[in-house]
């Protein structure tokens, strides 16, 4: 029986999180392996390609998009769906570019990632609404990366996004804006 279920890898470096969604997933029909980083998850992958992949974008090492070249080195046909707490336009899609079928922003629920992947080979209906994000949501989004690039130096993330530090610290601070 466990032959005849989907296979899936996910791919996450925050384990609460990965055990949680892991678990909703085999609820739903798949046979899920799961991984911390990028090296354990290629291993998995070199042993047995799944036909499913979900892959955080930022984990610490090798970034989510590195990996899905690897993965995609090893079985082209693996459907990948990039899966971030950091949204943004040019990361998704340098991640469609690579091959990933899919980018969702965290948090998203199961169903909304296991529709992601169209497993039926459906389309995605045309008449669906595009949520585009609000300009205070893209700045949010915007100033946490930099933040995180910037290992939470709220000093560095002003200079480099040419702001006042206060300034900063306060949109900083706000609660992530509605879409």
């Amino acid at each position: 029986m466990a032959e005849s279920r989907p296979s899936l890898l996910l791919v996450d470096d925050d384990a609460t999180y990965r055990e949680r969604l892991a678990k909703a997933i085999t609820a739903r029909g798949y046979e899920v392996r799961t991984a911390a980083d990028a090296e354990a998850a290629v291993l998995l992958a070199e042993a047995d390609s799944p036909e499913f992949a979900v892959l955080d974008l930022r984990m610490p090492g090798e970034s989510g998009l590195d990996l899905l070249r690897r993965l995609m080195a090893i079985d082209p046909t693996t459907r990948v769906l990039m899966l971030t707490g950091y949204g943004s336009i040019a990361t998704a899609m340098e991640a469609v570019r690579l091959g990933a079928v899919n980018y969702l922003t965290k948090p998203a629920d199961v169903d909304d990632i296991l529709a992601a992947f169209n497993p039926d080979g459906s389309s995605p209906d045309p008449n669906a609404d595009l949520e585009t994000p609000s300009l205070a949501r893209v700045e949010w989004e915007h100033i946490q990366r930099v933040l995180s690039d910037c290992d939470g130096n709220l000093s560095e993330a002003a200079r480099r996004l040419g702001m006042h530090r206060r300034s900063l610290q306060r949109k900083a601070g706000r609660k992530r804006p509605a879409k």
